[in-house]
C-alpha cells in the first residue's frame, strides 16, 4: 500500500512537471507577440510625444525583474561553498554567456521584431537546430544524430520554401529584420555550445542569475554609451510600469517559474517535444494578438517545418537511449537555450 502511494505521488509530480513545461512553452511562445503589442500600445499613448514602451526599456526592466525572479527560485544554490568552487575560467565563461545570451541575442531579436513580423522571426529562428548540429560536429566532434539531422534539414527547407514562395507571390526580399532574426538564432546556438562545453559543473541557478543580471547591466551600459542616458528617460513612466507589471508577471515571473520548476522532473524527450512546439504556438499567438494572418506560402513552409519537427521527435522516441533519463544540470542549461526567445 505504501509503495503504491509513493508511486502515485511520483506520477502526480511528474505529470504536474510536464504540465508546467508545456505552460512555460506557451508563455514563451507568446513573448514575441506581447512585446510587439506593448510597443504598439506605447505608440498609441505617447508621453510628451515619445513612446515610453521602447524595446530597450522593456528589455532592461524585463531582465531586472527576471533576475530577481530567478534568484528567488534558486537562492539555495547561491552558497559560499558553490561560489568558491567556481574557477576563473568558469567566471569568464559565465560572463561571456551573459553578454552573448543575456544581452546580445535578445537585443538582436527585439530589433528584428521592430523590422519584420513575428511570424517571420519565428520561422527564421528554426535555422537554430541546423546551426547547432553543425557547431556540435565542428567544435565538439560529436557524431550527428541521423534523425535530428534529417529533421533539422527538413525544417530548414521549410523556411526556404516559405520565403521563396512568398517572394514569388509578393515580391518579398530578405530584409534587415530577417537577417537579424537569423543572427539571433546563430547567437543562441553558440550559447548552447558554450554552455555544454564550459558549464558542466556550474549550478543552473548561478548560471541563470548571472546570465540575466550581468547581461542586463551590460546591455544598459552599452545602450547608454551609444545613445546617452536620455535613452532611458522614460524608464520609470507609469504607463511603462503599468504594462511591465503585466509583462513581468505573465512572461517573466510566470514563464520562468513554470519552466524552472518543470524541467527538474521531466525526461529529456519531453522537454525536447514541448520545445519543438514553440514555433507553432508563436505563429498562433501572432494571429490571435496581432492579427498577423499567415499567408499561403507561410502556411506551406510552416507545414514543412512541422514535418521536420515530427521527424526529429520520432527519432528521439524510437532510438534515443537517454529519452527516459531526467535532465542533468548541464542538460538543463542546454534546454534553457532551446526554447528560443523567452521574453528576457
Amino acid at each position: 500500500m505504501a509503495n503504491a502511494s509513493v508511486a502515485q505521488g511520483s506520477s502526480l509530480s511528474s505529470g504536474i512537471s510536464i504540465l508546467f513545461v508545456w505552460l512555460a512553452v506557451l508563455v514563451f511562445a507568446a513573448a514575441n507577440s506581447i512585446v510587439l503589442l506593448l510597443f504598439n500600445l506605447g505608440q498609441e499613448f505617447p508621453v510628451d510625444g515619445r513612446n515610453a514602451i521602447t524595446f530597450c526599456n522593456v528589455l532592461f526592466i524585463g531582465n531586472a525583474v527576471a533576475c530577481a525572479t530567478q534568484y528567488t527560485v534558486y537562492r539555495r544554490q547561491w552558497t559560499s561553498e558553490n561560489l568558491q568552487k567556481l574557477t576563473r575560467g568558469d567566471w569568464f565563461s559565465l560572463l561571456f554567456l551573459a553578454i552573448l545570451t543575456g544581452a546580445l541575442s535578445p537585443s538582436v531579436i527585439f530589433y528584428a521584431l521592430e523590422n519584420t513580423t513575428v511570424t517571420n522571426v519565428v520561422l527564421i529562428g528554426r535555422i537554430e537546430p541546423f546551426i547547432l548540429l553543425g557547431l556540435s560536429a565542428i567544435v565538439l566532434k560529436e557524431r550527428a544524430d541521423k534523425w535530428a539531422t534529417v529533421g533539422a534539414t527538413i525544417a530548414l527547407l521549410g523556411v526556404g520554401v516559405a520565403f521563396f514562395l512568398e517572394s514569388m507571390s509578393a515580391g518579398l526580399s530578405i530584409g534587415k529584420g530577417e537577417l537579424l532574426a537569423a543572427l539571433g538564432a546563430g547567437l543562441a546556438a553558440v550559447g548552447i555550445i558554450v554552455a555544454k562545453v564550459r558549464l558542466k559543473s556550474i549550478p543552473l541557478g548561478i548560471f541563470a542569475v548571472v546570465r540575466t543580471g550581468f547581461g542586463s547591466m551590460f546591455f544598459f551600459v552599452v545602450a547608454v554609451y551609444l545613445f546617452g542616458i536620455r535613452h532611458f528617460e522614460d524608464a520609470f513612466q507609469p504607463i511603462l510600469w503599468q504594462w511591465m507589471l503585466v509583462y513581468g508577471g505573465l512572461i517573466v515571473v510566470g514563464g520562468q517559474y513554470f519552466w524552472f520548476t518543470g524541467i527538474k522532473n521531466v525526461r529529456i524527450s519531453e522537454v525536447s517535444l514541448a520545445s519543438s512546439f514553440t514555433p507553432i504556438a508563436a505563429v498562433g499567438f501572432a494571429f490571435l494578438l496581432l492579427g498577423e494572418r499567415p499567408s499561403i506560402p507561410i502556411l506551406i513552409g510552416g507545414a514543412v517545418i512541422v514535418l521536420g519537427i515530427a521527424v526529429g521527435q520520432f527519432g528521439h522516441i524510437v532510438t534515443d537511449k537517454v529519452a527516459a533519463r531526467r535532465l542533468s544540470a548541464s542538460e538543463a542549461m542546454q534546454a534553457e537555450g532551446r526554447v528560443s526567445f523567452k521574453g528576457i
